[in-house]
Formats: C-alpha cells, structure tokens, sequence
C-alpha cells in the first residue's frame, strides 16, 4: 500500500495555509477527526452532556475495539486517558517496589518520566547507549541477571532525536527474567506499526494529539490482561470500582479501572476515529513514508552550511532535530513560524541523561501528508538564516 498523499491533504485542510513540521507536538487532524470532535460537541450544546454521552454509547465503546486494533490489543487491556503523562503515570505509580529495588531506562528517556522516578525516592540505572545511538541490548541482559530490577521503563522513540528503541527485545529480555515492562510510546503510535503482542510490554501508553492525528487532551493506557491480575491503579473512582457496601468496594476486571467516570467524551470519540483513520491508511505504508520523507530532509539539512544534523539511531523515524550556528533554536522556530513554517525546540531541561544532548535544537517532526516541496521550503529558509548569521 501506499499513502494517497493528495488525498489525505485535501482531507487536511490546513495543509493549504501552513507547512506543518511539528507533527512530534501535535499533528493536524483529519477531517473526519474533527467533524466527529465538532459534531459531538455540538450535540452536548444541543441536548446536554450526559444525554449526548447515552446518545453517542455505540461511538464511545467503538472507541475501544479501534484502539484495541491498531496496537494489537483486547478490547479489554485498553483504557482512554486525558494524555500520554497521565497514562504513564496511572502505570507507574500504581507498582510497589521492594528495598533496593531499581528501574532501569534509557539515556533519551522524557522529562515527565525521569521526575517521577525522583519523586518515588527510586534508584535509576541509565543503560549505555549502543554507538549507534539506541539502548544496549547487553547491558540490559547484564543488569537483569544481576537481579533486584523492579520496573524497566523506556521510551520507544526518544522525543529530541530520530532514533527507535529496540522495543520488542527489551520486551523479549523483561518476559524471560520476569520484569514488569512500562513502554513510553507516545512517538510511535500512528507513525510507526505498534503489535503489543510483538513488543512483549506489560504497559504501553500513548497520546492522541501526536502521529494518531487526534485531539489534544486525549490518550489511552494499554494494560496486558495477565497484569490486570495483580496491578492496581493509584487511584479509584466510581467508574473504576464499585461502591458494594458502606465499607467495601470491588474493582473493575478491565483496563477501564484506570479511568474515571468524567472524561472528554467528544475526544474519546475522536480519537477512536483517528485511529480507524490510520488504521485503514495501513502501518506500514504510514512508516514507509514517514521514513522516506525523513530521511530526505535529514540529507537535505546535511547540505547547508552551518546546519548540523543531531539524530542518532540504526532504525530512524520521523523526528528530526538539528542546530543553525550562530542561531538560537527558539529563534529559528519563530522565524520559521512567521514564513507559514511549524518547528518545534528543545532543550537540556528535556533530556538530562543524554550525553549527547546540546543546550537547544530545533525538531522538525514529518508525516504522510508533507511534501517533498514543503521539505524544499524548510531547507530553502533555514539556509537563508545560516547564511544571515554568519
């Protein structure tokens, strides 16, 4: 299969104004992931909250049996949650460790993750990377046959470079030592094909607003049916669990224990949407042609004095980050922004355990629906302020 890029623009509107490459922050949504996010909300407008929620029950629990199918999943292990932190967090916070026991991540792993493991008071071990620039197979192996590992928890795609994790072995390595496995994959999810089955990961947890192309404030938590066993959320509400008695309760069985009664039902709708969305344009057509846009504007960056390409990586995606010397990369974004162009910036308060990391860089993040043009106007600007600042 391949991606009907026409298509999918003209279904994309914005497309015709601006030359989107944030797609890591926040891709544009489809028509139909809008007109279902507007259609419902108009229709609490219309008749009111809880009564557009009863009218829309078929929608919402689609919700579940098209997420649950994009990543592989049961209906079941799937639980709609306001972002990707939010879902992390229900994951994380809900696991109990023993004395001594240490999480082990990654040198790219996200700011939000890194402050919760501070937060628990956890010893973290920071595996080494590979020379390539994804995380050591081996060291994992060693560290987990040393024994006293509580929780490995990394990301699947790093936020500030290009590179992807060997996912499914670490889940290959955490099955056999009987680790729990928390997958971050709020970067692959609608960019790259994602078989939780595959992938071996006890917990996985993804955004909608990012490759999904869905909207902002929407996510979801997949929790592996054998964890529901013995895994407890850190918090209950009446949705999660039931009120039996004045001095008991009963949990749900299913993954919908980590949500609560109250959410953004006309999101979760969306977002259920966007997932048919990327599902019927196919996985693999999607991560083919992300990679191959990617990789041409990595080789067109290349290209321009004063332009250093950043990303790292034996299997690269979407993301691409670099510097413009003499330029601040919060600077460029905004010059960028005022030429119809979107870029995002990072900086060293986002990866501190990154030897690698430079104190800013600017990302610019691709998705089927750019152009080889739209490349060309990037790289056309960005030599035009190299040029300037030298």
């Amino acid at each position: 299969m391949r991606i009907d890029v026409d298509k999918v623009r003209a279904e994309t509107p914005a497309c015709r104004t601006v030359v989107h490459l944030n797609n890591a922050g926040a891709a544009l949504p489809p028509l139909p992931v809008t007109d279902a996010l507007t259609a419902h909300l108009a229709l609490e407008a219309g008749i009111g909250g809880y009564e557009a929620a009863d009218r829309q029950a078929g929608a919402v629990e689609g919700f579940y049996d098209s997420v649950a199918a994009l990543v592989g999943a049961g209906r079941e292990e799937i639980a709609y949650v306001e972002n990707a932190t939010r879902a992390w967090d229900l994951a994380f916070y809900g696991l109990e460790f023993g004395p001594g026991a240490r999480v082990v991540t990654t040198s790219s792993e996200y700011a939000s993750n890194g402050i919760a493991f501070l937060q628990r008071g956890l010893e973290v071990e920071v595996l080494p990377d590979e020379p390539s620039g994804e995380l050591s197979l081996a060291a994992l192996e060693a560290s987990l046959r040393r024994g006293g590992v509580g929780l490995v928890a990394i990301n699947y795609m790093p936020t500030h470079n290009g590179l992807v994790n060997p996912a499914a072995e670490v889940g290959r390595l955490t099955r056999e030592h009987g680790v729990p496995y928390l997958l971050d994959a709020c970067q692959a999810v609608g960019q790259v094909p994602v078989d939780v089955a595959e992938l071996g990961c006890d917990f996985l947890s993804a955004t909608g607003r990012k490759f999904m192309r869905g909207p902002r404030g929407t996510g979801f938590l997949y929790v592996r049916r054998e964890v529901l066993g013995w895994h407890r959320p850190p918090f209950l509400d009446l949705l999660s669990a039931e009120w039996t008695s004045p001095g008991g309760y009963e949990m749900r069985g299913d993954a919908r224990r980590y949500e609560t009664w109250e959410r953004y039902v006309a999101g979760q709708i969306a977002l259920g949407v966007a997932a048919e969305y990327a599902r019927g344009l196919g996985m693999e057509a999607v991560w083919a042609r992300v990679r191959e846009l990617a990789a041409g504007l990595r080789e067109r960056l290349a290209g321009i004095p004063g332009v250093q390409v950043l990303d790292r990586g034996a299997v690269r995606g979407a993301i691409v980050s670099f510097t413009v010397a003499g330029r601040d990369s919060g600077a460029v974004r905004l010059a960028l922004r005022e030429q119809g162009i979107n870029v995002s910036a990072t900086d060293i308060a986002h990866q501190r355990l990154d030897p690698f990391a430079v104190p800013s860089a600017v990302r610019a993040s691709v998705h089927y629906y750019n152009t080889e043009e739209e490349l060309d106007r990037l790289a056309a600007a960005l030599g035009e302020l190299a040029s300037s600042a030298r």
